[in-house]
């Protein structure tokens, strides 16, 4: 019924769309493009994220001698309060820093631990299949703050108290609530049942310190709404005032652990205190003369480098942007290395996850070789046995990059808000499997399978790009979508992330490719004839930001799908 369904809806609306043809050489003389604006040039600094006045931020302090760093923590700290649906200090961090200095990449893995206390046993006690997504059980230490403070230890300059005052500011003052943030908020308005009900049903009246902060008066402001939020600028302040000790060891740890402790939640003061971020190696693999690079589990990030693995054995550039053999091999490359990724990523500090193994090409070569002409169904792993998001990046004058994602996991998290603290706690511990000796294994103290990703790409050893892109699991697929447009098709840095794109998912049990229009329909048409499900989307593509270096030149993108801009001095 599912087929019949998609392949009616694809039908009819491709139909009434003019789809472009494949992208071809011919194409791009002609001046064939997808940009819905022009990149953004500059020489000094460059800062692209998904909230025109958090880029405003980020140049502010780029002006005033901060680092590449600097900006990016401020940026982040007011996208917390002005996109708190998406991100804030109740979620992680991830990080890919370029220093220009010693021309070396740094990883940095901000993500929490689940609770010590809380052990498999009270799962099984209570006849609990998965781990909820709302509430206090899939709270996990957050790790945004300490990320803070590692990467300016490490890369700052300017004192933390001035990267965090505009966020202070902006937070008791007020904000006109911006487009696609307010349509967020209206999203889970819509949704919530569906979306977090694990169990039994849940409201917001079940989260009432929830409301205080976000719901005032009945519901989520509307766009154009004036939005403050007092109680995080207070929070934000001591955090100012007192460093990372605020927020880990001193007042805010103990409100959120009493908390916690009152509302059958496992967080506890020794939790805080015993977190600490992780500098980490990226790991990369060569794609047609280009490094890219992700961050190793417990992310999704080698996802990525496995996918363009087994798509580098394609003449993609001949076939073109938007022909059938782009979108099936890319379609059939991503189901393998989700195959993958749901059997082999955890937390590596927990048990194995076979890295060098899974990003080789050896290992590409034979995983390509069970792809098809039409569509194959679901994929094994390859091995024997033995999510709602903020992105970000800045570049400085001297050269430094880094690529930041942040995140609460689901829209607001967990929808536990300690009072009077201003913000919501992550739920990345509903990433964890109940399944018994899996590697993503629910166990305390353990870091849970995290969708986060930043991406970054260097050519002969220089800096090439910083780009990433939102969405739970469509990050993987967008990443490398966005690579293939910039080195197999051609593409500007902007054009490559208004590029339509593909969602490759299954839908009750069926697969479907989720595609934007601008797709021609005789491709849709041809992918149909090799067995894929082909339905159109609007929603949940992605959110990317990017900047590019070349000759001396900062070029930035941030794609119309999100509220920001790109902006230089």
């Amino acid at each position: 019924m599912i087929f019949d369904m998609y392949r009616f809806s694809a039908i009819l609306f491709f139909s009434m769309i003019l789809g472009t043809t494949a992208l071809s050489a011919q194409d791009r003389l002609s001046g064939k493009t997808f940009a819905t604006r022009s990149e953004v040039l500059a020489r000094n600094g460059m800062a692209a994220t998904s909230h025109p006045l958090a880029t405003q931020v980020a140049l502010d302090i780029l002006k005033k001698g901060g680092t590449a760093v600097d900006a990016a923590i401020a940026a982040n700290a007011f996208l917390g309060f002005a996109d708190p649906a998406m991100n804030g200090i109740g979620g992680d961090l991830f990080a890919i820093v370029w220093n220009a200095e010693e021309e070396k990449l740094y990883g940095l893995n901000g993500s929490g631990r689940s609770p010590r206390g809380l052990t498999p046993e009270y799962f099984t006690s209570w006849d609990i299949k998965s781990i909820p997504p709302s509430g206090p059980l899939p709270v996990t230490v957050p790790g945004c703050v300490d990320a803070w403070f590692e990467l300016h230890s490490k890369f700052g300059k300017l004192p933390v108290k001035q990267l965090l005052q505009p966020a202070i500011d902006y937070a008791r003052e007020g904000i006109p609530v911006a487009p696609e943030v307010a349509d967020m908020m209206a999203y889970l308005e819509r949704n919530l049942l569906p979306s977090y009900a694990s169990g039994g049903d849940i409201s917001f009246e079940d989260f009432p310190e929830f409301c205080k902060v976000y719901r005032k008066g009945g519901g989520f402001p509307v766009k154009g709404d004036i939005y403050a939020n007092p109680d995080l600028a207070k929070t934000l302040e001591m955090i100012a005032e007192e460093g990372r000790a605020a927020f880990y060891e001193g007042d805010i740890a103990a409100a959120i652990a009493e908390y916690m402790r009152n509302n059958g939640g496992f967080l506890t003061e020794e939790d805080f205190a015993g977190h600490r971020s992780e500098w980490v190696e990226p790991v990369s693999t060569n794609y047609r003369g280009y490094d890219v690079w992700e961050l190793p589990p417990n992310g999704q990030g080698i996802s990525v480098l496995q996918m363009l693995n087994i798509l580098e054995g394609y003449n993609l550039s001949e076939y073109g942007f938007g022909s059938v053999e782009h979108l099936h091999y890319f379609a059939e490359a991503k189901k393998l290395a989700y195959a993958d990724r749901a059997k082999y990523y955890g937390d590596p500090a927990v048990g194995e996850v076979p890295v060098e193994t899974l990003i080789s090409k050896a290992y590409a070569a034979r995983r390509r070789k069970l792809i098809k002409d039409e569509m194959t169904g679901s994929y094994g792993p390859g091995l024997e046995d033995g999510n709602h998001t903020i992105y970000l990046t800045v570049a400085d004058r001297e050269g430094n990059m880094v690529s930041l994602i942040q995140s609460n996991s689901w829209l607001f998290g967990s929808l536990v808000a300690p009072p009077g603290l201003g913000f919501a706690l992550q739920n990345r511990g509903a990433g964890f499997t109940l399944e018994a000796g899996h590697v993503n294994v629910y166990a305390p103290a353990k870091r849970p399978f995290h969708t986060i990703i930043p991406a970054f790409i260097t050519r002969n050893g220089e800096p090439y790009a910083s780009f990433g892109l939102t969405g739970g699991g469509m990050q993987p697929q967008g990443h490398a979508q966005i690579v293939m447009n910039l080195i197999d098709f051609g593409m500007n840095l902007q054009e490559a992330g208004d590029a339509p794109r593909l969602r490759h998912e299954y839908i009750d049990g069926a697969e479907v490719i989720r595609a934007e229009s601008g797709f021609d329909y005789e491709v849709v048409r041809e992918l149909m004839k090799r067995g894929h499900t082909v339905a159109f989307g609007f929603e949940r593509f992605g959110g990317y930001q990017a900047i590019m270096v070349k000759n001396g030149v900062y070029y930035g993108a941030s794609e119309s799908r999100k509220d920001g801009q790109a902006g230089g001095y």
